[in-house]
């Protein structure tokens, strides 16, 4: 038997593709009726985003009355936030005791009280998500939906941040480096969703959703930056055999005219052989071009 939560991810799922125009919106009616019948609480609609995508159908529907349907549960739902969250506010107020018992039970009432207002804390950006600023922004909120998604495409980590925050403060942070949503943009934000996304090198999304890596500075980060550390020794081995090419094919190299130089035609050239490989395998040959400056090498 299906759980609540099944249900709901199994609909948002039939929903998206009613929205990406792959399914026919005959059935997106239904779909909000079963929808409206479920014991939804704020834990499935925290686990399973259905918010997010009701939200999407009713800005892109033309159907007015699918999109009064749509607006009617997000706002059903968010009554349901904002009464859980009234229910915290109000903090029960202890019954008087002897001063014994006050004193044996001020350190548990103490803890008691505290717990709420942490989870108030943490709470709070996730009851306010998508960002209300953001609202009438479909290009944005699109770009922080993603970015969310790659956050959370696997398995958190321990001690994960609130992921909906990070996501949002790395979208502002693109927004403001660029000074808009043109190309440069959008260029930032598939670099980030690619590379949080990237199963070579999960540390990055670690790193970002620990905190190790803040939002602000993910989001500006380079490319040479984001790269794994396998990468990145990668690139510094290419760096140096370039460097070592151009040295040795110009430093102390033999005068010949053994080697035509296949750019100038001219046979004015310095060679240097170097041993780049293993012992038991031919030397590499490097050859520079006194004429054109043309460069090659062969074993």
């Amino acid at each position: 038997m299906l759980t609540c939560e099944d249900e709901v991810l199994a609909i948002g799922r039939k929903l998206d593709k009613i929205v990406d125009g792959s399914k026919s919106g005959e059935s997106a009616a239904d779909l909000l009726d079963v929808l409206s019948k479920l014991p939804i609480t704020i834990d499935v609609l925290t686990k399973t985003r259905i918010g997010m995508t009701i939200n999407d159908l009713r800005k892109k529907t033309s159907d007015e009355k699918l999109a009064k349907k749509a607006k009617n549960l997000i706002k059903e739902w968010k009554n349901l936030v904002d009464k859980r969250e009234e229910k915290k506010e109000k903090t029960p107020k202890c019954e008087p005791t002897s001063n014994s018992s006050a004193k044996n039970n001020k350190p548990s009432s103490n803890q008691q009280l505290s717990k709420p207002a942490s989870s108030v804390s943490n709470q709070a950006y996730s009851s306010s998500f998508p960002p209300k600023h953001l609202e009438n922004d479909e290009v944005r909120l699109k770009s922080v939906q993603m970015i969310l998604t790659a956050l959370r495409h696997a398995d958190l980590p321990d001690g994960t941040l609130d992921p909906e925050e990070i996501a949002i403060k790395v979208e502002e942070r693109i927004f403001s480096v660029h000074k808009g949503t043109g190309d440069k943009y959008k260029a930032a934000l598939r670099s980030r969703v690619f590379n949080l996304r990237d199963k070579k090198n999960p540390a990055l999304r670690e790193n970002v959703l620990t905190g190790v890596v803040k939002p602000e500075k993910f989001a500006v980060m380079t490319s040479e930056e984001m790269a794994s550390d396998e990468v990145r020794e990668m690139r510094e081995k290419f760096n140096k055999a370039a460097i070592l090419e151009h040295q040795m094919s110009v430093q102390q190299g033999t005068p010949s005219d053994m080697f035509k130089c296949g750019k100038c035609g001219k046979k004015n050239c310095t060679y240097t052989q170097l041993q780049t490989r293993s012992s038991d395998e031919p030397m590499t040959t490097f050859v520079f071009c006194l004429e054109c400056g043309n460069r090659w090498k062969f074993c």
